[in-house]
């Protein structure tokens, strides 16, 4: 973690200070406002602690309960959420107070006694193969709790404000405020302005009525008891995930966090056609009930039931995630996160995991837009992205969850939801998103460069060792959700003279997007990774580029230049693991962590190119220093 580059820093350095709207921010909800979050679920939050970056642009995000949210009913954090918790700067600290998922086994009828279960496989769980981030248990709750604190930490101070319902907005064609929004608190009804209004309001969202988007599917006629519960058991699983199918019924179980709770999915089998959601109604004692049964020869003694409800699977998608699909010329007013734009069953454990990427897609965005930075048609890029991301989430839901519902007389393999478990881990852990070509993602004429950096997905660390100071570390985990757009400039093989042309000739276009008076990385964080040990690396001949001078002070940043020849502290060599080219390769990287384009050293002008087409020039570029 960097800090001090504006003077010398006492105090906890992830509060930083205050700057635009987050100065004397009111406490009261203003008039007119640039954002309006309506919602402080995961993608809201999220979002909140994005805009908090960008301080000049205000930013209010609204909720209706009281207070924080006391107990989330999401707990599965998948690999690339702990990614993005990593650029939010708490990674560290939710992953240890979470629970780890090591292994996933899997339990099936006793051939011998098909009246008991027995374990018919133990799969180690797929994070360990995938990223270097695990695969976490914690209560939704906590990680709100976690954004707030970053929301709250960041220059823009921003805080929800609890108490507030949204009544309804229309959209104007004209104004500076074009979005009109009724919003009542205490009972008392008031009209608000915004530039934008982003609807994180959940499954029963008013901010989708209110621009007339639609909810496309249905409900499976399938329900399923949950509940979070402190029990004493001779079950040998109790504290390791299970998928576990039997003659009465099915349960997907949870350890969570803390050692002692766990979460139990629990099959209430086939919903009546004239059920009229009665199933709803299902007491927990019947729940209890039913998960013994499905437990035989174990049995669970609960203590205390935390939390339980009672739910039939949905898979749906909202029609479009903003206000101006099929209107020609128009840019978006008003966007659609998380709950509000895709539902789904939880047994997948994406529901928050996917809305927080809405979210950091979004955000990064909108600050781009309402600073300058970017054209207001990068907000299009939004809906086109996400909801293809969605609906490949309803499929692959829709699959599990068929997988998990099956009688035993339907399953020919007792290992094939282990199979398709592991067989399709990238999806569930975040990974397989890819963005298909736009303005701000390029075609992959050039990925044989890079074939290990996908243009489209997330940028996939590996460790190098930092120049200035010897310590390995994780290359992409210096990036943080500041909203900076990261260069990753690769030496070729052998001498350097090819990166050092590069970075001559790219420091104008730097400076052509970068705005007036800001620092030189302010924009662009630019990094160069050579291919030699670090002890070879004379750090005060690299190009000024890579040592940038920032802050009031005007401080040499000294950890922009990294190694990644053999060294006695790590095997890794990005160069192989990647497949990255020896004649060397610029990787492009978006502010939300994932490739935007492969480009040739040689390439200057494609890439000043690429970002005359997805950012703004910004008047009186500010040199280099």
């Amino acid at each position: 973690m960097q800090f001090h580059h504006h003077g010398y820093v006492s105090a906890d350095p992830r509060v930083q200070e205050p700057a635009g709207a987050g100065v004397d921010r009111p406490a009261e909800l203003p008039d007119e406002m640039d954002v309006l979050i309506v919602g402080s679920g995961p993608a809201g939050m999220l979002l909140a602690a994005q805009m908090s970056q960008f301080p000049d642009v205000t930013t209010r995000i609204i909720e209706r309960r009281d207070g924080r949210l006391v107990l989330g009913q999401a707990d599965g954090i998948q690999p690339r959420s702990v990614e993005t918790f990593q650029a939010f700067g708490f990674a560290e600290r939710i992953v240890a107070e979470a629970y780890n998922i090591a292994y996933m086994n899997f339990w099936g009828p006793d051939p011998e006694n098909p009246r008991n279960i027995v374990r018919t496989a133990r799969t180690e769980d797929y994070a360990f193969k995938i990223s270097e981030f695990p695969h976490l248990i914690v209560n939704q709750a906590r990680v709100l709790d976690y954004f707030a604190e970053a929301a709250a930490h960041g220059p823009g101070r921003i805080v929800p404000d609890y108490g507030v319902e949204f009544v309804g907005l229309t959209v104007d064609d004209e104004g500076e405020y074009p979005v009109e929004v009724r919003v009542r608190t205490a009972g008392v009804e008031r009209t608000v302005r915004a530039k934008y209004v982003v609807g994180s309001d959940g499954a029963r969202s008013g901010v989708r009525e209110a621009i007339g988007r639609t909810h496309v599917g249905a409900f499976a006629a399938h329900a399923w008891g949950v509940m979070d519960v402190l029990v004493n058991t001779d079950f040998p699983d109790w504290r390791t995930k299970c998928a576990i199918n039997s003659e009465a019924g099915n349960i997907l179980h949870i350890p969570r966090e803390g050692g002692y709770l766990s979460r139990m999915y629990i099959d209430l089998g086939e919903v009546a056609a004239d059920d009229d959601r009665r199933v709803r109604q299902t007491p927990v004692e019947e729940i209890i009930r039913r998960a013994n049964e499905i437990l035989h020869p174990y049995s669970i003694d609960v203590k205390q039931v935390a939390w339980s409800s009672v739910y039939e699977v949905g898979h749906r998608v909202t029609d479009h995630f903003d206000d101006a699909a099929d209107e020609s010329g128009r840019a978006p007013r008003v966007f659609l996160t998380g709950d509000a734009c895709h539902t789904h069953s939880a047994k997948a454990g994406q529901g928050m995991n996917v809305s927080m990427q809405d979210g950091f897609n979004l955000g990064w965005k909108l600050g781009h837009v309402l600073t300058g930075l970017a054209p207001a048609s990068l907000l299009s890029t939004y809906s086109a992205e996400r909801q293809p991301v969605a609906q490949q989430l309803i499929d692959f839901d829709r699959e599990w969850s068929s997988l998990m519902a099956r009688k035993p007389e339907e399953i020919s393999d007792p290992t094939e939801l282990a199979t398709f478990y592991l067989g399709t881990a990238e999806f569930p852990s975040g990974f397989m998103t890819q963005y298909g070509p736009s303005a701000i993602v390029t075609d992959a004429g050039h990925q044989e460069l890079a074939a290990g950096f996908p243009i489209g997905k997330r940028f996939k660390s590996v460790e190098v060792v930092r120049v200035c100071d010897g310590n390995v570390v994780h290359l992409g985990h210096h990036a943080r959700a500041d909203g900076r757009w990261r260069v990753y400039a690769f030496a070729p093989a052998g001498d350097a003279t090819a990166l050092h042309t590069w970075a001559d000739a790219v420091a104008s276009t730097i400076a052509r997007f970068t705005p007036d008076g800001a620092d030189v990385d302010a924009v662009f964080d630019v990094k160069a990774i050579y291919r030699h040990p670090f002890e070879k690396i004379d750090i005060t001949r690299v190009p000024e580029l890579f040592l940038p001078r920032t802050g009031p002070l005007a401080l040499t940043d000294w950890e922009k230049v990294y190694a990644a020849g053999p060294s006695a502290w790590t095997d890794a060599d990005i160069f192989a693991e990647r497949g990255l080219s020896d004649d060397g390769v610029v990787v492009v990287v978006r502010p939300d962590q994932y490739v935007a384009g492969v480009f040739p050293l040689a390439a200057t002008e494609e890439l000043a190119g690429f970002f005359e087409t997805a950012l703004l020039p910004q008047s009186a570029p500010a040199p280099l220093r």
